[in-house]
């Protein structure tokens, strides 16, 4: 068994800090965070660096990060609660609807005033044959197989920066820049289904988005639609 042995590390001297400091002289603007550990020193020579001004300066740069920082969780805050009124108004104005053509009419004409789009869509697949009750004006009929294409297996949909499909939106396509998809499962005995929003500005639905209340928003139409056709889930 041999003695271990203990590796004498060499100590650093302040003169190796300065030549380390010489040879890297954007260290302290790379690593700004390496100031909060020195001591400035008083600006008596004027060789010396006012390192006081610079850590001043740095915390009302970190002043305006925060400041702006705060402004963007304030927006984004305002803006949710702006849409959550509007899902909200829009879900009173759907319950209101006196018959099945006006609860249609809502959603095809309404719904795109109410949440500030260009377009609303509802889009149904069809089997060919006749689609019982919901052969209404403002529905726009796809072939089957065609929403599950489009979905990917997800609910809601949000895409930026597209241009709009015409078999969605028909002669409004043109104006489409972004839309929303979510799909409308309203029953086991009716064809696949989707709620459409198209927007001219390319930004207004973005992937990166919250979908909780568009996505309760499908579910209301879901059990509106069920609750008008005398349906089951």
């Amino acid at each position: 068994m041999t003695d271990s042995k203990e590796i004498d590390m060499p100590r650093l001297t302040a003169d190796d800090v300065i030549e380390f400091l010489r040879d890297n002289p954007k260290f302290l603007q790379q690593n700004p965070e390496a100031c909060d550990f020195l001591i400035p020193p008083k600006n008596d020579d004027k060789n010396v660096t006012d390192f006081q001004g610079f850590m001043i300066k740095r915390l009302k740069d970190d002043k305006e990060k925060v400041i702006e920082t705060t402004q963007s969780i304030v927006e984004n805050v305002r803006s949710n609660m702006n849409n959550q009124q509007r899902i909200h108004k829009v879900i009173l104005r759907l319950l209101e609807a006196r018959n099945f053509e006006e609860f249609i009419h809502i959603i095809t004409m309404d719904l795109s005033t109410m949440l500030d789009t260009d377009i609303s869509v509802l889009v149904v697949e069809s089997n060919g044959e006749d689609i019982p009750n919901i052969t209404t004006s403002g529905i726009r009929v796809l072939p089957e197989g065609t929403i599950d294409k489009w979905m990917n297996g997800q609910n809601v949909l949000l895409q930026s920066n597209i241009t709009g499909i015409e078999a969605i939106f028909g002669g409004g396509a043109t104006l489409v820049q972004s839309q929303a998809l979510l799909r409308v499962g309203i029953s086991m005995d009716t064809p696949p289904a989707i709620l459409a929003f198209g927007s001219r500005d390319p930004m207004m639905f973005q992937d990166s988005q919250g979908t909780e209340l568009i996505a309760f928003l499908a579910q209301v139409v879901e059990r509106s639609f069920r609750s008008w056709l005398n349906l089951a889930s």
